[in-house]
């Protein structure tokens, strides 16, 4: 029955899934009365120990996560042991006959170096030693061998060896689940610190030369900038969370665009229309500054007339409309193409292109921005966000959030 329970919960795995394998456990516990036989039993058996050993491996193979995921899964195999091991050390070990490590690690060293699985037999002398043969299968990622699994018990079996390796390829996954969100995680760092990096000295010294011109004339206001700019630093810099609220963002545009008036005075002219009811809505950190930023450098920077800019979010049912308009100078809409594709100056366009880019990771190509624009006739960029999606949260927004009508 063992055997019938490995070899059923092997293929399971992977044809079911974990969350698969959470809904039938629940449906397990309020239709106990159907599940009569040993298949169904051991299934639902292997099923849920399955969901509750998964969560640790996401952390990857550490000696926590392997300590606990061996404990969770040793019940699936009925066997004396199970050890879990990378590169030349045991991480975790479950059961008796520990006195059999260095027999057990010497073959997960040379399932290391082949990449296949081996079984071997156990000598003792204890004669209630419970460990007489093992078996030990390669964890891959990224056809990387890592470490093994190794299940140790009192006799061979051939569907023990099949379920040792079927579960290795289970823990495999997982290993390589945690791998692509350490990766995610890299890659989403690595764009906002492009997007901080885009907050230059030169901004950050015109800035303080802004404030430095009020000390004289105007103390209170002086202190009202720097006030000001110490906050948008501090959102700016923040190292927590990959989202936010929209009321956050926008109170960082706010304090970025003040800055940018007590450099140009009357020549920025802003419109903010907001919708309160999208205010609580999660986006991505740092996804409004570069576009605003985008529209004062083509509006500002690059004509000497007067740059009208509106930034508006509506609501749209199921997603937040999101617009900033400028009547700056524009661009070419084959240069556009060309900065959304990465080509070019690397700098050239950082600012669209990482907002863009990431709106299409978190909600598909579908969300990405809408750029209308043409050389003398400004620009108009639209971004749709979903007002609820899986796995996009933040906390409630902070801030004086009375100044955003």
């Amino acid at each position: 029955m063992i055997a019938l329970a490995l070899l059923v919960g092997g293929a399971l795995l992977f044809a079911a899934g974990l969350a698969t394998g959470r809904l039938l456990v629940r449906r397990a516990a309020e239709e106990r009365a159907d599940l009569g036989t040993p298949v169904e039993r051991a299934t639902f058996h292997t099923l849920h120990t399955a969901s509750v050993a998964a969560p640790p491996l996401r952390a990857g193979l550490t000696e926590d996560a392997a300590r606990k995921a061996v404990r969770r899964l040793r019940p699936l195999f009925g066997t004396a042991a199970l050890a879990l091991t990378a590169e030349d050390r045991t991480l975790a070990w479950d059961g008796p006959g520990r006195h059999h490590e260095e027999a057990a690690l010497d073959r997960a060293r040379q399932v290391l170096g082949t990449g296949r699985t081996r079984t071997f037999t156990v000598e003792c002398r204890d004669p209630d030693c419970p460990v007489r043969w093992g078996a030990a299968a390669p964890l891959t990622v990224d056809q990387r061998v890592l470490g093994a699994l190794v299940v140790l018990g009192a006799r061979e079996s051939a569907p023990a060896v099949r379920a040792t390796e079927e579960v290795a390829r289970w823990v495999s996954v997982q290993l390589e689940l945690a791998d692509l969100d350490r990766a995610r995680t890299g890659l989403i760092e690595a764009e906002i610190r492009a997007l901080r990096a885009q907050i230059s000295p030169h901004f950050i010294y015109n800035s303080l030369a802004a404030i430095a011109s009020f000390v004289r004339t105007d103390p209170e206001r002086a202190r009202e900038l720097l006030l000001e700019f110490a906050d948008f630093t501090r959102y700016s810099f923040r190292r927590h969370g990959e989202f936010t609220t929209l009321a956050e963002e926008l109170r960082s545009v706010e304090q970025f665009l003040e800055l940018v008036r007590a450099r140009f005075g009357q020549r920025l002219e802003v419109t903010l229309q907001i919708a309160p009811e999208v205010l609580p809505v999660a986006v991505p950190f740092l996804c409004l500054q570069p576009l605003v930023e985008n529209a004062v450098k083509h509006g500002l920077e690059e004509s000497v007339e007067r740059s009208r800019i509106t930034i508006a979010a509506q609501d749209e049912g199921a997603l937040a409309r999101i617009v900033i308009e400028d009547n700056g100078v524009g661009m070419e809409p084959d240069r556009l193409r060309r900065i959304l594709r990465g080509e070019g100056s690397p700098s050239a366009g950082i600012g669209l292109r990482n907002v863009d880019e990431r709106l299409r990771q978190v909600y598909g190509d579908e969300h990405g921005l809408v750029i209308e624009t043409g050389v003398g006739a400004g620009m108009k960029i639209t971004a749709r966000i979903p007002k609820y999606r899986p796995g996009v949260h933040s906390s409630p927004p902070r801030g004086r959030l009375d100044r955003l009508g």
